[in-house]
């Protein structure tokens, strides 16, 4: 039998301390859920694309606006009528007067460059996109929160109404509601009480939809041995509510408000396109597509422009929420 060897203090047997002390901090530090949703959603280059193409439509929209409204650097409404045939009424130059002073063209009979008008309108649309959502996000938030928490009676009340508001014609009560605001109302102006107005309409009627989604989240944490223990500790209701149950319900209301937000704004574009929405001369995606619909048959060029820029802001934020729900989704690899 051999005797055990013993390793000598010189030796270079392990030694856990002597081996972990070079490899630094960040070998051995761990990750949290947010670093860990951030290098999933990294290693998605479709939606970090889809990502950085929204933060450049964002900051476009907000320059857009100072330029307009603020210091009146671009005027949407410029005519250049020596550009337009004055017998057919469409512009002279081919693809409906493309060239290098208007990239995308002009509109018929008046001359507007389209360019100048989509980027002076995007901000109304995604300002509706994004105030409609935050408004849905707020009341739905709530209201699941404490239909899923309290159950019993308070949960057949809230969901019930949240029924209603789901067979309630948004469509119809929107174009009848915009419809009789008048221009002044709320002393905003002819487009700020209708963009007021379309952001209630939208984002007040369609809190449902992510309501439904945070009270069935909210019934399935409320049974999580978290909660249970902050109960046994004493603690009231709003405060498992806004510090136990709130926090683990960010990543499905970030992931519905990406989804949301695109859903809005084909929502004022399509108002917009019935005449109901944001009134001409201000320039709207929806407005746009509604001016074409009467000149595509010769003059086609006037209705790609408008509905490329819908079409691509859309597809953005679907694909960024679709990479977002990946990236948040602890089940995922």
């Amino acid at each position: 039998m051999t005797a055990p060897l013993e390793a000598s203090p010189g030796s270079s047997e392990a030694q856990p301390e002597a081996a972990l002390k070079g490899m630094g901090k960040k070998a051995i530090q761990g990750r949290s859920l947010g670093q860990i949703a951030w290098m999933r959603l990294k290693r998605d280059r479709v939606a970090m694309a889809s990502g950085v193409l929204i933060a450049v439509m964002v900051v476009a929209a907000i320059v857009a606006l100072l330029l307009d409204r603020v210091f009146g650097v671009i005027n949407p409404n410029a005519f250049h009528q020596e550009l337009i045939d004055p017998e057919q009424g469409i512009p002279t130059g081919p693809l409906g007067g493309i060239s290098l002073d208007h990239p995308f063209g002009l509109e018929p009979i008046n001359g507007r460059d389209l360019l100048t008008r989509i980027f002076a309108g995007s901000w109304i649309s995604l300002l509706i996109g994004f105030a409609a959502t935050l408004v849905s996000v707020v009341i739905g938030t709530i209201m699941g929160v404490i239909a899923g928490y309290f159950r019993g009676w308070v949960d057949t009340v809230i969901s019930r109404l949240m029924d209603v508001f789901l067979a309630f014609p948004l469509l119809l009560f929107a174009i009848a509601l915009v419809g009789v605001v008048p221009d002044s109302a709320f002393g905003l102006g002819r487009d700020g009480s209708r963009i007021f107005v379309l952001i209630f309409v939208i984002g007040f009627f369609s809190w449902p939809y992510i309501g439904r989604i945070i009270r069935a989240q909210t019934l399935s944490l409320r049974e999580r041995e978290f909660v249970d223990a902050s109960r046994s500790l004493g603690a009231r209701a709003p405060h498992v509510l806004f510090k136990e149950l709130l926090p683990n319900l960010v990543a499905p209301i970030l992931v519905y408000s990406t989804l949301l937000i695109p859903t809005n704004i084909l929502f004022e574009a399509a108002l917009s396109f019935l005449g109901v929405g944001i009134q001409p001369p201000s320039a709207t995606w929806g407005t746009m597509l509604s001016e074409a619909s009467r000149w595509y048959q010769v003059d086609a060029w006037f209705m790609v422009f408008p509905g490329l820029a819908i079409f691509i802001t859309v597809l953005a934020f679907n694909l960024f929420g679709d990479g977002l729900r990946d990236a948040l989704d602890p089940r995922a690899r």
